[in-house]
């Protein structure tokens, strides 16, 4: 039993804070940041949310919608055409 609590706080710790807001949304200062770097990288930002403990950016560039995937540190973890 206490394997079992251990190991659910060690996946609870892992989330970033941001990730765990009730209403799907990063705080105004993440979310200027993920503005501020995937604007300079060309991409017109519409929304972001927190999905699954990484920020998602619904984004457009060349013509096509696309998701963005982002961890904590700022890092595209993988991008989705919509």
């Amino acid at each position: 039993m206490f394997a079992r609590s251990a190991q659910i706080l060690a996946l609870t710790l892992m989330i970033p804070v941001a990730a765990l807001a009730s209403d799907g949304k990063p705080s105004a200062e993440v979310e200027a940041q993920i503005r501020a770097t995937l604007t300079e990288q060309g991409y017109e930002v519409r929304k972001i949310e927190t999905e699954d403990g990484l920020y998602e950016a619904y984004a457009l560039k060349d013509g096509k919608k696309l998701e963005i995937y982002m961890n904590d540190k700022m890092e595209i973890i993988r991008i989705k055409e919509d």
